[in-house]
Protein backbone atom coordinates (compact mmCIF):
# COMPACT_ATOMS: atom_id res chain seq x y z
CA UNK A 1 0.00 0.00 0.00
CA UNK A 2 1.41 3.52 -1.08
CA UNK A 3 -0.03 6.23 1.25
CA UNK A 4 1.01 9.85 -0.31
CA UNK A 5 0.37 12.90 2.07
CA UNK A 6 0.94 16.44 0.89
CA UNK A 7 1.51 18.93 4.08
CA UNK A 8 4.29 17.92 6.78
CA UNK A 9 3.30 20.12 9.45
CA UNK A 10 1.35 18.76 12.78
CA UNK A 11 -1.78 17.01 10.77
CA UNK A 12 0.36 15.70 7.99
CA UNK A 13 3.09 13.69 10.55
CA UNK A 14 0.44 12.58 13.22
CA UNK A 15 -1.36 10.86 10.34
CA UNK A 16 1.87 9.28 9.24
CA UNK A 17 2.73 8.13 12.35
CA UNK A 18 -0.80 6.64 12.81
CA UNK A 19 -0.31 4.71 9.72
CA UNK A 20 2.97 3.52 10.66
CA UNK A 21 1.19 2.02 13.88
CA UNK A 22 -1.51 0.55 11.46
CA UNK A 23 0.20 -0.38 8.31
CA UNK A 24 3.57 -1.36 9.50
CA UNK A 25 4.69 -2.29 5.59
CA UNK A 26 3.25 0.43 3.99
CA UNK A 27 5.11 2.67 1.81
CA UNK A 28 4.67 6.22 3.38
CA UNK A 29 5.88 9.14 1.91
CA UNK A 30 5.37 13.03 3.83
CA UNK A 31 5.44 15.79 1.48
CA UNK A 32 6.81 19.17 2.48
CA UNK A 33 7.82 22.55 0.43
CA UNK A 34 9.81 24.00 2.47
CA UNK A 35 14.14 22.93 3.22
CA UNK A 36 13.19 22.67 7.17
CA UNK A 37 12.10 19.78 9.10
CA UNK A 38 8.95 19.04 9.53
CA UNK A 39 7.99 21.94 12.09
CA UNK A 40 5.35 23.35 14.47
CA UNK A 41 4.50 27.20 12.71
CA UNK A 42 2.47 27.73 16.32
CA UNK A 43 5.66 27.22 18.03
CA UNK A 44 7.22 30.04 16.09
CA UNK A 45 6.51 32.97 18.38
CA UNK A 46 7.87 30.87 20.98
CA UNK A 47 11.05 31.26 18.95
CA UNK A 48 10.84 34.79 18.67
CA UNK A 49 10.12 35.77 22.10
CA UNK A 50 13.29 33.61 22.57
CA UNK A 51 12.18 30.71 24.68
CA UNK A 52 12.77 27.78 22.29
CA UNK A 53 15.93 27.48 19.81
CA UNK A 54 15.18 26.62 15.93
CA UNK A 55 15.33 23.30 16.93
CA UNK A 56 12.33 24.15 19.21
CA UNK A 57 10.09 24.62 16.50
CA UNK A 58 10.87 20.64 14.90
CA UNK A 59 8.12 18.43 15.43
CA UNK A 60 10.43 15.30 16.31
CA UNK A 61 13.47 15.95 18.22
CA UNK A 62 15.70 12.77 16.95
CA UNK A 63 17.55 13.27 13.77
CA UNK A 64 16.95 9.71 12.85
CA UNK A 65 13.08 9.85 13.93
CA UNK A 66 11.37 9.68 10.10
CA UNK A 67 13.98 6.95 8.86
CA UNK A 68 13.31 4.68 11.74
CA UNK A 69 9.50 5.09 11.67
CA UNK A 70 10.25 4.63 7.95
CA UNK A 71 8.61 7.79 6.70
CA UNK A 72 10.20 9.12 3.67
CA UNK A 73 10.52 12.67 3.72
CA UNK A 74 10.21 14.54 0.49
CA UNK A 75 10.60 18.11 -0.41
CA UNK A 76 9.23 19.79 -3.53
CA UNK A 77 5.74 21.48 -4.57
CA UNK A 78 2.75 19.58 -5.58
CA UNK A 79 1.32 21.34 -8.38
CA UNK A 80 -1.21 18.72 -9.42
CA UNK A 81 -2.93 15.71 -8.30
CA UNK A 82 -4.59 13.41 -10.68
CA UNK A 83 -7.08 11.57 -9.81
CA UNK A 84 -7.46 9.28 -12.76
CA UNK A 85 -3.83 8.24 -13.09
CA UNK A 86 -3.76 8.04 -9.42
CA UNK A 87 -0.50 10.46 -9.36
CA UNK A 88 0.42 13.56 -7.93
CA UNK A 89 2.63 15.61 -9.87
CA UNK A 90 5.56 18.24 -8.34
CA UNK A 91 6.16 21.46 -9.87
CA UNK A 92 9.26 19.95 -11.57
CA UNK A 93 6.99 17.48 -13.48
CA UNK A 94 8.04 14.49 -11.30
CA UNK A 95 5.16 12.28 -10.96
CA UNK A 96 4.47 10.19 -7.73
CA UNK A 97 2.04 7.12 -7.41
CA UNK A 98 -0.41 6.96 -4.70
CA UNK A 99 -2.89 3.92 -3.54
CA UNK A 100 -4.21 6.46 -1.02
CA UNK A 101 -3.75 10.21 -0.68
CA UNK A 102 -3.40 12.70 1.94
CA UNK A 103 -4.27 16.72 1.63
CA UNK A 104 -2.74 18.40 4.62
CA UNK A 105 -1.09 21.53 2.95
CA UNK A 106 -3.01 23.59 5.95
CA UNK A 107 -3.18 27.28 5.28
CA UNK A 108 -1.61 30.58 4.07
CA UNK A 109 -1.34 33.97 5.26
CA UNK A 110 -3.81 36.42 3.59
CA UNK A 111 -1.95 39.43 1.58
CA UNK A 112 -4.55 42.25 1.86
CA UNK A 113 -4.77 44.13 -2.06
CA UNK A 114 -3.34 47.00 0.03
CA UNK A 115 -0.14 49.43 -2.58
CA UNK A 116 3.22 48.99 -0.82
CA UNK A 117 2.52 45.52 1.07
CA UNK A 118 5.16 43.87 -1.07
CA UNK A 119 7.91 46.84 -0.25
CA UNK A 120 11.01 45.32 2.18
CA UNK A 121 10.19 45.57 5.92
CA UNK A 122 6.81 44.39 5.47
CA UNK A 123 7.08 40.27 6.83
CA UNK A 124 4.02 37.50 7.27
CA UNK A 125 5.12 35.51 10.40
CA UNK A 126 4.31 32.05 9.35
CA UNK A 127 7.34 30.30 8.27
CA UNK A 128 10.68 30.12 9.74
CA UNK A 129 12.35 32.18 7.34
CA UNK A 130 9.57 34.53 8.24
CA UNK A 131 10.93 34.54 11.88
CA UNK A 132 14.73 34.52 10.78
CA UNK A 133 13.44 38.08 9.22
CA UNK A 134 11.77 39.43 12.04
CA UNK A 135 14.52 37.99 14.53
CA UNK A 136 17.12 40.29 12.69
CA UNK A 137 14.97 43.33 12.60
CA UNK A 138 12.54 43.45 15.77
CA UNK A 139 15.03 44.98 18.01
CA UNK A 140 14.48 46.77 21.23
CA UNK A 141 13.18 50.35 20.35
CA UNK A 142 12.55 49.40 16.63
CA UNK A 143 8.50 50.81 15.67
CA UNK A 144 6.70 47.88 14.75
CA UNK A 145 3.45 48.13 13.21
CA UNK A 146 1.29 44.89 12.99
CA UNK A 147 -1.73 44.61 10.98
CA UNK A 148 -4.53 41.96 12.72
CA UNK A 149 -5.30 41.00 16.45
CA UNK A 150 -6.98 37.70 15.84
CA UNK A 151 -6.09 34.72 17.19
CA UNK A 152 -2.79 34.17 15.54
CA UNK A 153 -1.86 38.03 15.70
CA UNK A 154 -2.29 38.09 19.53
CA UNK A 155 0.31 35.22 20.05
CA UNK A 156 2.65 36.98 17.40
CA UNK A 157 2.21 40.38 19.41
CA UNK A 158 3.15 38.74 22.65
CA UNK A 159 6.51 37.71 20.51
CA UNK A 160 7.03 40.84 19.67
CA UNK A 161 6.71 42.78 22.63
CA UNK A 162 9.02 40.67 24.65
CA UNK A 163 11.77 41.55 21.79
CA UNK A 164 10.96 45.62 23.68
CA UNK A 165 10.10 46.63 20.28
CA UNK A 166 7.21 49.95 20.40
CA UNK A 167 4.40 48.03 18.85
CA UNK A 168 1.15 49.26 17.40
CA UNK A 169 -1.88 46.92 16.39
CA UNK A 170 -4.04 47.70 13.82
CA UNK A 171 -7.25 45.62 13.56
CA UNK A 172 -9.92 45.85 11.28
CA UNK A 173 -12.90 44.37 13.68
CA UNK A 174 -14.29 46.40 16.57
CA UNK A 175 -12.18 44.01 19.14
CA UNK A 176 -9.47 42.59 19.62
CA UNK A 177 -10.29 38.72 18.43
CA UNK A 178 -13.25 39.47 16.82
CA UNK A 179 -13.88 35.68 15.97
CA UNK A 180 -13.41 34.20 19.51
CA UNK A 181 -14.21 36.92 21.85
CA UNK A 182 -17.51 38.34 22.35
CA UNK A 183 -17.65 42.59 22.08
CA UNK A 184 -17.24 42.82 25.87
CA UNK A 185 -14.29 40.25 26.30
CA UNK A 186 -12.64 41.49 23.11
CA UNK A 187 -12.74 45.16 24.21
CA UNK A 188 -11.47 43.96 27.76
CA UNK A 189 -8.95 42.39 26.24
CA UNK A 190 -8.06 45.50 24.14
CA UNK A 191 -7.80 47.72 27.39
CA UNK A 192 -5.16 45.02 29.23
CA UNK A 193 -2.88 45.40 26.34
CA UNK A 194 -2.90 49.11 26.02
CA UNK A 195 -2.11 48.79 29.72
CA UNK A 196 0.47 47.07 29.05
CA UNK A 197 2.23 49.45 26.48
CA UNK A 198 0.39 48.48 23.01
CA UNK A 199 -0.86 50.75 21.19
CA UNK A 200 -4.49 49.49 19.57
CA UNK A 201 -6.29 50.46 16.85
CA UNK A 202 -9.67 48.95 16.18
CA UNK A 203 -12.40 49.95 13.56
CA UNK A 204 -9.30 50.41 11.42
CA UNK A 205 -7.82 49.23 8.24
CA UNK A 206 -4.24 49.98 6.19
CA UNK A 207 -4.66 51.78 3.33
CA UNK A 208 -1.13 52.44 1.81
CA UNK A 209 2.13 51.71 2.89
CA UNK A 210 4.99 53.86 1.43
CA UNK A 211 8.57 54.81 1.70
CA UNK A 212 9.01 56.85 5.49
CA UNK A 213 10.77 60.09 5.73
CA UNK A 214 13.79 58.73 7.70
CA UNK A 215 15.84 55.56 7.49
CA UNK A 216 14.36 54.55 10.83
CA UNK A 217 16.20 52.47 13.18
CA UNK A 218 17.06 49.73 10.91
CA UNK A 219 18.58 51.72 8.64
CA UNK A 220 20.49 53.56 11.45
CA UNK A 221 21.79 49.91 12.73
CA UNK A 222 22.96 49.13 9.21
CA UNK A 223 24.67 52.43 8.38
CA UNK A 224 26.71 52.09 11.92
CA UNK A 225 27.91 48.49 11.28
CA UNK A 226 28.86 49.36 8.10
CA UNK A 227 29.74 52.96 7.71
CA UNK A 228 27.18 53.66 5.17
CA UNK A 229 28.24 51.46 2.52
CA UNK A 230 25.51 49.21 1.94
CA UNK A 231 21.96 50.86 1.82
CA UNK A 232 19.00 49.94 3.67
CA UNK A 233 15.90 49.89 3.66
CA UNK A 234 14.07 53.16 5.28
CA UNK A 235 10.97 53.93 7.52
CA UNK A 236 7.83 52.84 6.36
CA UNK A 237 4.32 55.12 6.49
CA UNK A 238 1.70 53.41 7.06
CA UNK A 239 -2.15 55.38 5.76
CA UNK A 240 -4.51 54.08 7.66
CA UNK A 241 -8.75 54.05 6.99
CA UNK A 242 -9.50 56.55 9.51
CA UNK A 243 -7.07 59.36 8.04
CA UNK A 244 -4.14 58.95 10.53
CA UNK A 245 -0.59 57.51 9.29
CA UNK A 246 2.13 56.10 11.40
CA UNK A 247 5.78 55.68 10.60
CA UNK A 248 7.14 52.23 11.43
CA UNK A 249 10.41 50.58 11.07
CA UNK A 250 9.03 47.33 10.50
CA UNK A 251 5.27 45.70 9.31
CA UNK A 252 4.00 42.26 10.58
CA UNK A 253 0.92 40.96 8.11
CA UNK A 254 -1.20 39.38 10.62
CA UNK A 255 -4.60 39.68 8.81
CA UNK A 256 -5.64 35.80 9.43
CA UNK A 257 -5.31 32.72 6.84
CA UNK A 258 -6.79 30.82 3.80
CA UNK A 259 -6.69 27.28 2.85
CA UNK A 260 -4.18 26.19 0.87
CA UNK A 261 -6.39 24.84 -2.24
CA UNK A 262 -5.15 25.99 -5.42
CA UNK A 263 -3.66 23.12 -7.16
CA UNK A 264 -6.20 21.06 -6.90
CA UNK A 265 -8.01 22.80 -9.88
CA UNK A 266 -9.14 20.93 -12.07
CA UNK A 267 -8.70 17.61 -9.71
CA UNK A 268 -12.85 17.09 -9.30
CA UNK A 269 -12.62 17.54 -5.48
CA UNK A 270 -15.54 19.18 -4.18
CA UNK A 271 -14.20 22.56 -2.83
CA UNK A 272 -15.70 26.10 -1.38
CA UNK A 273 -13.66 27.87 0.82
CA UNK A 274 -11.83 24.37 1.74
CA UNK A 275 -11.86 20.87 0.95
CA UNK A 276 -15.15 19.38 1.78
CA UNK A 277 -14.85 16.48 3.84
CA UNK A 278 -17.12 13.95 5.65
CA UNK A 279 -16.94 12.82 9.12
CA UNK A 280 -14.99 10.18 7.67
CA UNK A 281 -12.15 12.45 6.17
CA UNK A 282 -13.15 11.85 2.90
CA UNK A 283 -13.14 13.66 0.15
CA UNK A 284 -15.82 13.88 -3.13
CA UNK A 285 -13.08 11.71 -4.87
CA UNK A 286 -12.34 7.91 -4.02
CA UNK A 287 -9.27 7.45 -2.05
CA UNK A 288 -8.47 11.04 -1.40
CA UNK A 289 -8.69 12.62 1.68
CA UNK A 290 -7.76 15.80 3.66
CA UNK A 291 -7.81 17.15 7.63
CA UNK A 292 -6.74 19.92 9.27
CA UNK A 293 -7.24 23.39 8.61
CA UNK A 294 -7.11 22.68 4.59
CA UNK A 295 -10.57 21.55 5.23
CA UNK A 296 -14.33 22.21 5.99
CA UNK A 297 -15.61 19.57 7.70
CA UNK A 298 -19.01 18.79 9.35
CA UNK A 299 -19.45 21.28 12.55
CA UNK A 300 -20.01 19.59 15.56
CA UNK A 301 -23.04 21.39 16.23
CA UNK A 302 -24.63 22.31 12.72
CA UNK A 303 -23.05 19.63 11.19
CA UNK A 304 -22.84 22.07 8.02
CA UNK A 305 -19.39 22.40 6.64
CA UNK A 306 -17.15 24.56 8.43
CA UNK A 307 -13.29 26.01 8.51
CA UNK A 308 -11.89 25.67 11.93
CA UNK A 309 -8.53 26.14 11.59
CA UNK A 310 -7.17 25.02 14.97
CA UNK A 311 -4.92 22.58 16.47
CA UNK A 312 -6.80 20.37 18.16
CA UNK A 313 -9.16 19.64 15.38
CA UNK A 314 -6.50 19.15 12.98
CA UNK A 315 -4.56 16.50 14.65
CA UNK A 316 -8.12 14.28 15.56
CA UNK A 317 -8.94 14.54 11.76
CA UNK A 318 -5.48 13.22 11.07
CA UNK A 319 -6.10 10.30 13.41
CA UNK A 320 -9.27 9.46 11.86
CA UNK A 321 -8.14 10.34 8.12
CA UNK A 322 -5.24 7.75 8.92
CA UNK A 323 -7.41 4.82 10.71
CA UNK A 324 -9.52 5.35 6.83
CA UNK A 325 -6.78 5.33 4.56
CA UNK A 326 -5.26 1.79 6.29
CA UNK A 327 -9.06 0.43 5.99
CA UNK A 328 -10.71 1.14 9.11
CA UNK A 329 -14.12 2.89 9.43
CA UNK A 330 -13.07 5.67 12.30
CA UNK A 331 -15.42 8.82 12.76
CA UNK A 332 -14.91 12.55 13.42
CA UNK A 333 -17.37 14.05 16.56
CA UNK A 334 -17.12 16.84 14.27
CA UNK A 335 -15.29 20.24 14.22
CA UNK A 336 -15.41 21.82 17.38
CA UNK A 337 -14.22 25.35 18.18
CA UNK A 338 -11.66 25.30 21.31
CA UNK A 339 -9.27 28.39 21.96
CA UNK A 340 -7.02 29.17 24.59
CA UNK A 341 -5.14 32.48 24.33
CA UNK A 342 -2.41 33.69 26.62
CA UNK A 343 -2.83 37.70 25.53
CA UNK A 344 0.65 39.18 27.66
CA UNK A 345 -0.41 37.47 30.49
CA UNK A 346 -4.07 38.00 30.32
CA UNK A 347 -5.58 34.40 30.20
CA UNK A 348 -8.81 33.52 27.73
CA UNK A 349 -10.84 30.68 26.09
CA UNK A 350 -13.41 30.17 23.57
CA UNK A 351 -15.28 27.13 23.06
CA UNK A 352 -18.28 25.85 20.60
CA UNK A 353 -20.91 28.24 19.88
CA UNK A 354 -19.27 30.88 21.64
CA UNK A 355 -21.76 33.48 19.89
CA UNK A 356 -24.76 32.06 21.50
CA UNK A 357 -27.93 31.11 18.43
CA UNK A 358 -31.04 33.65 18.38
CA UNK A 359 -33.49 33.04 21.04
CA UNK A 360 -36.14 31.56 18.46
CA UNK A 361 -34.34 28.77 18.48
CA UNK A 362 -33.92 28.41 21.88
CA UNK A 363 -31.39 30.30 22.94
CA UNK A 364 -30.58 31.88 26.21
CA UNK A 365 -27.10 33.21 27.56
CA UNK A 366 -25.61 34.70 30.66
CA UNK A 367 -22.52 37.50 30.97
CA UNK A 368 -20.41 38.00 33.98
CA UNK A 369 -18.18 40.91 33.91
CA UNK A 370 -15.37 40.91 37.36
CA UNK A 371 -13.21 44.38 36.14
CA UNK A 372 -11.62 44.28 39.49
CA UNK A 373 -10.09 40.98 38.51
CA UNK A 374 -10.10 40.99 35.14
CA UNK A 375 -12.69 38.17 34.71
CA UNK A 376 -15.41 37.55 32.48
CA UNK A 377 -17.78 34.90 31.28
CA UNK A 378 -20.33 34.25 29.22
CA UNK A 379 -22.63 30.89 28.85
CA UNK A 380 -24.49 30.40 26.06
CA UNK A 381 -27.50 27.77 25.73
CA UNK A 382 -30.02 26.22 23.47
CA UNK A 383 -32.60 24.68 25.60
CA UNK A 384 -31.14 23.30 28.50
CA UNK A 385 -27.65 22.67 26.61
CA UNK A 386 -24.52 24.67 27.17
CA UNK A 387 -23.28 25.37 23.54
CA UNK A 388 -20.69 27.77 23.84
CA UNK A 389 -18.53 29.65 26.46
CA UNK A 390 -16.29 32.58 26.84
CA UNK A 391 -14.02 33.27 29.69
CA UNK A 392 -11.05 35.70 30.48
CA UNK A 393 -9.06 35.55 33.48
CA UNK A 394 -10.55 31.99 34.52
CA UNK A 395 -7.67 29.01 34.32
CA UNK A 396 -8.87 26.79 37.27
CA UNK A 397 -11.29 24.17 36.03
CA UNK A 398 -11.86 25.63 33.14
CA UNK A 399 -11.95 22.62 31.05
CA UNK A 400 -14.88 21.81 32.49
CA UNK A 401 -16.28 24.85 30.07
CA UNK A 402 -15.05 23.04 27.33
CA UNK A 403 -16.45 19.15 28.98
CA UNK A 404 -19.94 20.88 29.24
CA UNK A 405 -20.00 21.76 25.60
CA UNK A 406 -18.55 19.01 24.07
CA UNK A 407 -20.52 16.51 26.19
CA UNK A 408 -23.73 18.32 25.49
CA UNK A 409 -25.30 17.24 28.22
CA UNK A 410 -28.47 17.99 29.60
CA UNK A 411 -28.28 20.65 32.45
CA UNK A 412 -31.89 20.00 33.44
CA UNK A 413 -32.12 22.61 36.88
CA UNK A 414 -28.90 23.08 36.44
CA UNK A 415 -29.09 25.78 34.06
CA UNK A 416 -31.40 28.08 36.19
CA UNK A 417 -28.16 27.54 38.62
CA UNK A 418 -25.95 28.86 36.16
CA UNK A 419 -28.15 31.68 34.93
CA UNK A 420 -28.16 33.06 38.17
CA UNK A 421 -24.59 32.33 39.37
CA UNK A 422 -22.48 31.17 35.75
CA UNK A 423 -19.07 30.51 38.20
CA UNK A 424 -20.80 27.15 39.26
CA UNK A 425 -19.66 25.57 35.61
CA UNK A 426 -17.46 23.18 37.59
CA UNK A 427 -20.12 22.12 40.16
CA UNK A 428 -22.37 21.97 36.96
CA UNK A 429 -20.07 19.61 35.08
CA UNK A 430 -20.18 17.33 37.93
CA UNK A 431 -22.95 16.99 38.72
CA UNK A 432 -24.07 16.28 34.88
CA UNK A 433 -21.19 13.99 34.79
CA UNK A 434 -22.22 12.28 37.84
CA UNK A 435 -26.05 11.58 36.52
CA UNK A 436 -24.67 10.57 33.50
CA UNK A 437 -22.63 7.95 34.98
Amino acid sequence: MKHVIIGNGPTGLVAAETLRRLQPDAEIALIGDENEPPYSRMAIPYFLHGNISEAGTHLRKAHDHYAKQGIHLIEGRVAKVDPKAKQIEFASGERRPYDRLLIATGSRPIMPPVPGIDLPNVHTCWTLEDARAIAAKAKPGSRVLQLGAGFIGCIIMEALAARGVTLTVVEMGDRMVPRMMTPTAGAMIKKWVEGKGVAVHCNSGVTRIDAGSDKGLLGKIVDAVTGGATPAAGSLKVSLSTGASLEADLVICAAGVRPNIEFLAGSGISMERGIRVDNAMRTSVADIYAAGDVTEAPGFHTGKPELNAIQPNAVDQARVAAHNMAGGASSSGGSLAINVLDTLGLISTSFGQWQGVPAADGGTGVELVDPVRNGYLSLQFKDDVLIGATSIGWTDHVGALRGLVQTQAPLGEWKARLLADPTQFMVAYLATAQKAA
